[in-house]
């Protein structure tokens, strides 16, 4: 990385024609800083409380073992897919990316981000515009793409798939529920249209995997869980994809500014570290509403009961109103079927991560006031939801075998 001083202009865009400077995220070296605009420090929104709360002056990230962003811009970042995208495209304009600082990624992105917060001047290739997009061609070039190989649809692939989290390929779209004709979602898209994520199958997946997802959402929808809305996406070609409405976006090309729970503490979500305790905590800290934190409460049940086992750090996420200044706990994403690192939860229950229970969820409503009555009524809906499984799966089109398999380990 080269030693020079690099500035970065973060703004925060509520819409394309809203948009309001917040600092300057600058790097020298393996050092990086950030600065408040006075204008943003006069507004009194607080858009990183814990690590970036409202100040004059620069401050310095130091920890280092975190990563090399502060945590607020590491979520604007994508992982896996998104970055294996990235990736490709440097190498294929001659670039190293070990050589691309975290800056230059951000820049990449510009407005491509998710939630409110964009980077200027923006360095992103030249927009597919908002011609129909065809699922089953994206799916299939997206699993090229994990074979190494190189095809002309790449820079379709990281702009409809370069921005969000997570390991498996991923499109964000726009689609017209009338017409249902998908474009392009990255930053805006046309009147009459939503803003959604589509999934698509990781090598190691199975062609299931859209089905069993979708099954995990309409169940936890019964067991009471906040989800946005949910739907397979098929194509004629015989495929069923899971997609999730965005909720870091709104009407108009509305945007919300969303932190993850991990970011937010600056927590390294590939360790598992953290305890359904520490959720709480900042849960109750940030939103200062008894209900965020039942929500949460019911949420950690389900990934137990219903062996979601994947459930670290960045799996959870808040979401802000910039006209009041609250915090909620943000609709729940990346619920299905999981074993989790070694067989355990990611994130621990009290500190037990291979067999929580009944002792271990008591544990944790005593120390964050959630009377046992109303933890024991959570309980009866979580469970009784998670008992209709083969119901849900019946439904989302989930094969047999697959259905018993995981219906066998739902019932221990």
């Amino acid at each position: 990385m080269a030693s020079a001083l690099q500035e970065v202009q973060v703004h925060f865009t509520i819409s394309p024609d809203q948009s309001q400077p917040v600092g300057i995220l600058a790097s020298h070296g393996h050092r990086c800083f950030f600065e408040y605009n006075p204008e943003w420090l006069q507004r009194k929104l607080e858009l990183s409380p814990f690590i970036l709360p409202l100040k004059s002056g620069l401050v310095e990230h130091k920890q280092m073992e975190f990563g090399p962003l502060f945590g607020l811009f590491d979520d604007s970042l994508p992982d896996g897919w998104g970055l294996l995208l990235m990736d490709r495209y440097f190498r294929g304009q001659g670039k190293n990316p070990a050589t691309i600082s975290p800056l230059d990624r951000l820049l990449f992105l510009g407005t491509s981000t998710m939630g409110a917060l964009t980077y200027h001047p923006a360095a992103r290739p030249v927009s597919q515009g908002d011609a129909p997009l065809d699922l089953h061609d994206l799916a299939r070039q997206s699993q090229e793409i994990f074979a190494g190989s190189e095809n002309e649809i790449l820079p379709l692939l990281l702009h409809v798939g370069g921005s969000p989290g997570g390991a498996r390929p991923k499109a964000l779209i726009g689609y017209n529920p009338v017409s249902r004709i998908i474009v392009v979602g990255h930053e805006t898209i046309p009147p009459d249209f939503e803003p959604w994520i589509v999934k698509f199958s990781a090598r190691e997946d199975v062609r299931d995997a859209g089905p069993v997802e979708y099954a995990y959402s309409r169940m936890a929808e019964a067991a009471g869980v906040l989800i946005p809305p949910t739907r397979l996406f098929r194509t004629d070609q015989g495929d069923a994809f899971f997609g999730v409405k965005r909720f870091d976006r709104g009407p108009v090309n509305r945007r919300y500014h969303i932190h993850t729970f991990g970011n937010l503490i600056q927590t390294n979500f590939r360790i598992p570290a953290c305890d359904y305790a520490d959720l709480f905590k900042v849960t109750s800290i940030l939103t200062r509403n008894h209900r965020d934190l039942l929500q949460a409460f019911r949420l950690m049940l389900f990934n137990v009961l219903a062996h979601n086992r994947d459930d670290h750090a960045k799996n959870f996420s808040f979401i802000l109103d910039e006209n009041t200044g609250q915090w909620a706990l943000a609709p729940a994403y990346d619920l299905t079927f999981a074993h989790g690192p070694g067989g355990e939860h990611s994130c621990t229950v009290a500190g037990e991560g291979r067999a929580p229970g009944f002792k271990h969820f008591a544990q944790l409503a005593g120390q964050y006031d959630i009377s046992l009555k109303d933890m024991d009524a959570m309980i009866v809906e979580v469970a009784a939801a998670i008992k209709q499984w083969p119901k849900f799966a019946d439904d989302a089109g989930v094969p047999e075998r697959t259905k018993r398999k995981i219906g066998d380990i739902l019932k221990k």
